[in-house]
């Protein structure tokens, strides 16, 4: 790791300079570039002299002995943290779209997080990846009976993850023939939701089998062990789901377009990453932002700094959106390190605090 370094005013323009310049051209930097196109009010020799020092600290390096120079890592690293701030126009930008784009009911989960993907790949160009909110505290927020014969009811448990997940259940006793019979078994049915929705909304799926059925009323005591039995199914089914990783993803064809991904070996381990091997991605782009202690929203791995090695050529800014102050996925874009990172940033940082106000508006 390298040491820290300080520098002073006019080392930092170069840098500032240099890290705009690469990322729009994909073009080793030269001094008298920088001096026609950024205002530096110095020579070129000025500028070579803070270039050169630039390099000896480790910030950039020369691709090649007759070539210019090019930011490292550290020095994109420098940049993020000391240089830039989120770019407004682009936060702007990303939020109308959202609000516009994306009229959401309040359930339809998927259609949510993938119009947020796509506006979010479109506006940066780099490939987005979100998390499908975890599962591991969804609370119950609605249970529903829905007689579909004379002897089976759908079981629907909505969570606060905005998840639905049904069974067909089996009822228990002789068969019922008459409309009097199945009338009464609507009834029943109702009465057996808004018992179930008042004893388990703010419960954890895997807590719906430890109901105390004994406050149902006599006449309902045959239901306990069918009932008892479905919600056990489905809270199994539930851990099993809570294993699976999932993500919603958008503009791998414009970030495999980048000069960096030119080769074929490139893309091919990027691709077999996001395909193939999405539960090493997923603590990647989930647990490191939700547990950056550093007091930012949004977090950035540059280069080495990722641990995965089809990544390493790579920059991923990562931030959480959350269900009250508890994060529940994240929102991620992925691209070379040659990002604009001050929009990447804002991007993330953007969307990530609309799917937050979308989640906690829908409770």
């Amino acid at each position: 790791m390298l040491d820290p370094v300080i520098l002073n005013t006019r080392q930092q323009q170069v840098l500032w300079a240099t890290v705009r310049q690469y990322v729009s051209t994909a073009e080793p930097v030269g001094s008298k570039a920088l001096v026609q196109g950024y205002g530096l009010k110095v020579s070129p020799a000025t500028v070579r002299q803070a270039m050169s020092m630039l390099e000896k600290t480790g910030l950039l390096f020369q691709p090649h002995t007759s070539a210019g120079r090019i930011p490292s890592d550290f020095g994109y690293r420098l940049y993020v943290d000391n240089l830039i701030h989120p770019a407004e126009g682009v936060a702007q930008t990303i939020d109308t779209q959202l609000s516009a784009t994306l009229k959401w009911d309040g359930w339809s989960l998927e259609a949510l997080l993938r119009g947020a993907a796509q506006i979010l790949s479109a506006v940066s160009g780099y490939l987005t990846l979100i998390t499908v909110p975890t599962k591991q505290n969804a609370k119950i927020r609605h249970v529903q009976l829905v007689l579909l014969g004379p002897t089976q009811l759908l079981m629907s448990v909505v969570l606060d993850s905005l998840e639905t997940q049904s069974m067909v259940i089996q009822l228990p006793g002789d068969q019922i023939d008459t409309s009097a019979q199945i009338e009464a078994l609507e009834r029943e049915s109702k009465i057996l939701s808004n018992f179930l929705t008042a004893h388990l909304v703010g419960c954890s799926l895997h807590k719906i089998a430890e109901l105390d059925w004994g406050q149902l009323n006599r006449e309902f005591q045959r239901y306990a062990n069918t009932l008892t039995e479905a919600m056990a199914l489905l809270a199994q089914r539930n851990q099993k789901a809570m294993e699976s990783t999932q993500f919603v993803m958008s503009g791998l064809g414009e970030v495999l377009r980048q000069p960096e991904f030119s080769e074929a070996q490139q893309v091919q381990a990027i691709v077999q990453l996001l395909e193939e091997e999405q539960a090493q991605l997923w603590p990647l782009v989930f647990e490191t932002a939700a547990e950056d202690d550093s007091g930012r929203r949004v977090r950035v791995l540059i280069g080495s700094e990722n641990p995965l090695e089809p990544m390493q050529g790579c920059a991923l800014v990562s931030s959480t959106y959350c269900r009250d102050t508890l994060p529940i996925g994240s929102v991620s874009i992925l691209g070379p390190t040659r990002m604009m990172y001050e929009n990447a940033i804002a991007a993330v940082e953007t969307a990530a605090g609309y799917l937050t106000d979308a989640f906690n508006a829908g409770r």
